[in-house]
């Protein structure tokens, strides 16, 4: 008997999306994926002075903050083409890589560690042997009797209380839950550091950047002042407070998260190393340069893309290529001037609102017509899975370093072949092993930033700025790794003003519905085969889907029923 069951919202801080799936057997022999709210920006900028238009798309998301704003300061430079100054491009990475490791330390233990971890079986768990296993994972300094007793007596209170707050609304109890008690206990106690941790980090943010969320950035480079001696500018002070921070994050990383998902890792390995691994195919823009962002060669990420699971090669990829990245729309609720079937190439995108589906409320979507806002991304007609893992395995393939050699070790670790990179619990320790990379480089690219400030204080390039030196017509891509996956954002510019402006987004290529072929794309593909244990209670759904990270935070338009305009939201 087959049964099908929705899960809606499935995200449990930012919604939007929703999955449906039929179960036969207790197994999952379909799913479909879809985006419940539309996407505008791309129609607010339109006719927009291009150098603003970062403050608007950096808008589209506040939990991945900056990453839009960064891919649009990219995008125009590559139009007028300007290069920024050293400096600017070592801000750039350092900001970038906190906000990985802000966003990676967030998702493990606010969005998905609940997935893994049972919060009220940590109140049945020994304090002292929660001691003793905890020393054994790490140098962790809060790691005595009497820390972890008091973190089960402030749990117990909200039990006690009938009202689990912030823990509220979990499945607390089924039997797909593995870990000790005291693994619980550890668990839950971190999750309460990385909830304090979290606000600390993203000071590097405000530093350099002024606020976060949403940090100020300018085409052409970064709209900060360093002088080391000036105390109204980024000085050796503030920099001396941005690397403290940073130590303070590796620290974190590497003693409490990396051990974390390792012992989750051990416990689930039997079980999850074999689930979810969905399309087999990877895509990665790659980031992080030394040098300037045009010089892919030097970066820490690199760019490429994986066919079939086979790491012995790694393909190119041509974002600017008209037959390489197309956008589709048979199953999503837009209209294209040349039909359904038709592909666009993001350059030549359009963002045409055409709500066919059903009228709330309603039980289920009508999956053989359109059934999601969200677009359907191809690379040569082919699905791509996206975000850590994507990034780790072209790495991997590539025989990058320090990549190969971390994946080699904690898969000798954990005793697992290379195949288990393919799964659902793959795809969760890419996240977590691309942070403590991450961490590293932080490091490395503030001590790059400190050299060259011994003779060269440039942070912005205005060589290019005025509009009178642009060309009356042009078009570029940004791209970059956005902490869940390849980000691109594509700008036409036509008498300095934007005449369009598309963004494929990493959710996009995870999260979007199957083409007029069938194919389906990579979160509706993790699912089939997963077992499900009880329906009613479908934890097995939640990890796989949120081993992805997924974040529809895009949503900038209301429209009725029968999709009429209605408002426009002021994101800022």
């Amino acid at each position: 008997m087959t049964k099908r069951i929705v899960v809606d919202p499935i995200t449990r801080i930012e919604g939007h999306l929703r999955i449906e799936a039929e179960i036969e057997n207790g197994i999952i022999k379909d799913a479909f994926s879809s985006g419940t709210m539309v996407r505008g920006i791309e129609t607010i900028v339109r006719d927009r002075d291009p150098r603003d238009v970062w403050a608007f798309v950096g808008r589209i998301c506040g939990v991945c903050t900056s990453t839009h704003s960064l891919c649009s300061v990219r995008a125009v430079e590559d139009a007028i083409d300007t290069v920024v100054p050293p400096n600017a491009e070592m801000v750039r990475n350092i900001m970038a890589n906190v906000l990985f490791m802000h966003d990676h330390v967030v998702h493990f233990y606010h969005l998905h560690a609940f997935d893994w971890v049972d919060v009220v079986s940590a109140l049945k768990a020994d304090p002292a042997a929660a001691s003793v296993a905890a020393a054994k994972l790490s140098d962790w300094p809060k790691s005595s009797t009497g820390y972890f007793k008091a973190i089960q007596d402030r749990v117990g209170k909200f039990v006690d209380s009938g009202q689990l707050g912030i823990f509220a609304n979990g499945y607390w109890g089924h039997p797909a839950y593995k870990l000790t008690p005291e693994q619980n206990l550890i668990a839950v106690a971190h999750y309460l550091e990385a909830l304090e941790w979290q606000k600390e980090i993203v000071k590097v943010h405000a530093v350099f950047g002024g606020k976060n969320p949403h940090p100020n950035y300018v085409v052409g480079g970064m709209p900060c002042s360093i002088n080391l001696e000036e105390p109204n500018a980024i000085n050796a002070e503030r920099l001396a407070f941005v690397k403290k921070k940073l130590i303070e994050a590796k620290t974190f990383i590497d003693q409490v998260y990396v051990p974390d998902l390792l012992m989750i890792a051990d416990v689930y390995k039997d079980d999850w190393a074999k689930i979810g691994g969905g399309v087999s195919n990877y895509l990665a823009f790659g980031d992080f340069p030394i040098g300037n962002y045009g010089e892919t060669e030097t970066y820490k990420m690199p760019r490429g893309i994986i066919l079939d699971r086979d790491l012995s090669k790694v393909h190119p990829v041509d974002a600017n290529s008209p037959e390489e990245i197309k956008e589709y729309i048979y199953h999503s609720w837009y209209k294209y001037s040349k039909g359904n079937s038709e592909g666009l190439h993001p350059f030549e995108g359009e963002t045409e609102l055409n709500y066919t589906g059903p009228k709330p409320p309603y039980d289920f979507l009508d999956i053989n017509d359109k059934y999601s806002w969200i677009k359907t991304p191809r690379w040569k007609e082919q699905p791509m899975e996206v975000g850590p893992l994507a990034r780790m395995l072209v790495a991997y393939a590539a025989g990058k370093q320090p990549q190969k050699d971390l994946i080699d070790s904690v898969l000798k670790e954990l005793n697992l072949p290379a195949d288990a990179l393919f799964s659902t619990l793959g795809r969760t320790a890419a996240r977590g092993l691309e942070s403590k990379l991450c961490a590293d480089w932080a490091l490395e690219f503030f001590d790059r930033l400190m050299d060259n400030l011994q003779g060269d204080s440039r942070m912005f390039e205005p060589e290019k700025w005025k509009e009178t030196q642009w060309p009356d017509k042009c078009q570029g891509v940004g791209l970059t790794e956005a902490p869940r996956g390849a980000l691109a954002h594509f700008a036409v510019i036509e008498k300095s003003r934007i005449k369009n402006y598309q963004m494929v987004v990493p959710t996009t290529w995870n999260a979007s519905p199957r083409d007029e072929k069938g194919v389906l794309s990579a979160y509706e593909s993790a699912l089939i085969g997963t077992p499900v244990h009880d329906a009613n209670i479908p934890l097995e759904i939640l990890r796989t889907i949120h081993s992805f990270d997924p974040c529809l935070a895009c949503a900038v338009h209301l429209y009725d029923e029968s999709g009429k305009y209605v408002h426009a939201l002021d994101t800022f």
